[in-house]
């Protein structure tokens, strides 16, 4: 009988307690998970964005491919060197968008995989927040990679066609 009367006080005292803190401890990481939230939201955006260029550039880059087509002349003018040089700068820019939004991606994932690891941690009651801390950082290393290639295909696009930044 004494065995049955201290279970049922520790049911009844100690048990609360420890899910109390348990629901404490998850709502913290509720509370934190928000931030990165907001960063898978910029991430997306900025993920819509560059789809936006990559369809230009690559609707760009058939058209003039298609004029180089028709013409089936051995001996190449000046509009068709200039059409070929723009064909190769779209290529080089197309390629950096595409390295961009993987770039991006990889950065979304590690995010994902920064909230889930605090909700895993919270749960289980493991401290994993240094590797959570190393794939945030991978995680603003990805965006820095996808911002740094955005800006460097904007410059390309800006500088190129005449245009001339003073």
């Amino acid at each position: 009988m004494e065995a049955g009367v201290r279970r049922r006080f520790i049911w009844r005292c100690i048990a609360p307690a420890i899910m109390e803190s348990h629901l404490t401890d998850i709502t913290r990481v509720i509370q934190l998970a928000i931030a990165p939230v907001f960063l898978l939201t910029a991430i997306g955006t900025l993920i819509a964005v560059l789809n936006v260029r990559l369809g230009r550039n690559v609707d760009r880059r058939r058209v003039l491919e298609e004029d180089l087509r028709g013409t089936a002349d051995n001996k190449q003018t000046d509009e068709q060197r200039v059409h070929q040089r723009e064909t190769r700068l779209l290529t080089r820019r197309i390629r950096l968008i595409y390295f961009a939004m993987l770039s991006a991606g990889f950065g979304a994932l590690l995010v994902c995989l920064v909230v889930a690891g605090s909700f895993v941690g919270a749960l289980v009651a493991v401290d994993i927040s240094r590797e959570i801390a190393v794939l945030f950082i991978l995680a603003m290393f990805a965006v820095i990679g996808c911002l740094g290639m955005f800006l460097r295909e904007v410059y390309l696009a800006v500088t190129t066609g005449g245009h001339k930044i003073s």
